[in-house]
């Protein structure tokens, strides 16, 4: 698949029009720059607070991608139906803090904690839900820039809540997840990948016992993979381009 501006510009604008085609249908999207300042827009009216506007608050005391990736999956899964399509309107709108769960498990109540503790979800919720969880940490800081790593496969698990929604079965498959990583923050990665593993668990690309190959490469747009979700998003070094941070591939 070759991954051309105008393929980038196409799979970002049509997540706009997919998951609020209301608020768009009269935005220009035809170009970057255009699509940028539509996002600002739909941004700016979900901070000021919709009916059913929804956001997560991720608190993390350490990571690892592998068992990272496993967990944000497992929570996905875990999510009931109603929360999640007021998240997915959202945008699966995440907030990143830092944090030790198992020191705040008695004040607030989270939706999922892994199971080693390394981090917990909280949400789909209205914003005021998790105000003073979000007040009381600090941001989750990941300047360092990522570097690669060896290709490792997780298997994404059964949902922890008994209250999950009941999805149509089919067989697990095997998929490959391309993560970019030249000139990618740990904390961009967070945000980039977060977006794919939600969205595609929401949408039912991804269900327990699935397989996840996680490979790390520089650029995507060098890959020959063929892709069934990308997240796509401003390059964060040049405003005015697109770039392909992740991508899910069809069943390898």
């Amino acid at each position: 698949m070759t991954l051309s501006p105008d393929l980038l510009l196409t799979v970002a604008a049509d997540r706009l029009r997919t998951t609020r085609p209301e608020l768009v249908a009269h935005m220009d999207l035809s170009t970057p720059d255009a699509l940028r300042d539509a996002k600002a827009a739909i941004a700016g009216s979900e901070g000021a607070g919709t009916a059913d506007s929804a956001v997560v608050v991720a608190v993390i005391r350490s990571l690892s991608l592998p068992r990272w990736v496993h967990e944000t999956c497992r929570f996905v899964l875990s999510v009931p139906v109603g929360p999640a399509r007021s998240w997915r309107r959202s945008f699966t709108r995440t907030l990143y803090l830092a944090g030790q769960p198992d020191n705040l498990r008695e004040r607030f109540t989270f939706d999922h904690i892994a199971a080693d503790g390394s981090a917990a979800w909280a949400g789909p919720a209205a914003d005021e839900t998790t105000s003073a969880l979000r007040r009381l940490l600090k941001t989750f800081s990941g300047v360092r820039e990522l570097s690669a790593w060896a290709p490792v496969t997780v298997v994404v698990p059964a949902p922890a809540a008994r209250r999950a929604p009941r999805r149509p079965g089919r067989r697990p498959v095997h998929r490959d997840l391309y993560i970019a990583t030249a000139a990618v923050t740990v904390s961009d990665m967070l945000v980039q990948v977060n977006h794919l593993l939600a969205e595609a668990v929401l949408d039912g690309l991804i269900r327990p016992g699935d397989r996840l190959s996680l490979r790390s490469v520089p650029r995507l747009s060098g890959s020959a993979a063929r892709f069934a979700a990308l997240r796509v998003d401003t390059d964060t070094h040049c405003r005015h381009e697109l770039r392909a941070y992740v991508g899910l591939t069809d069943e390898v």
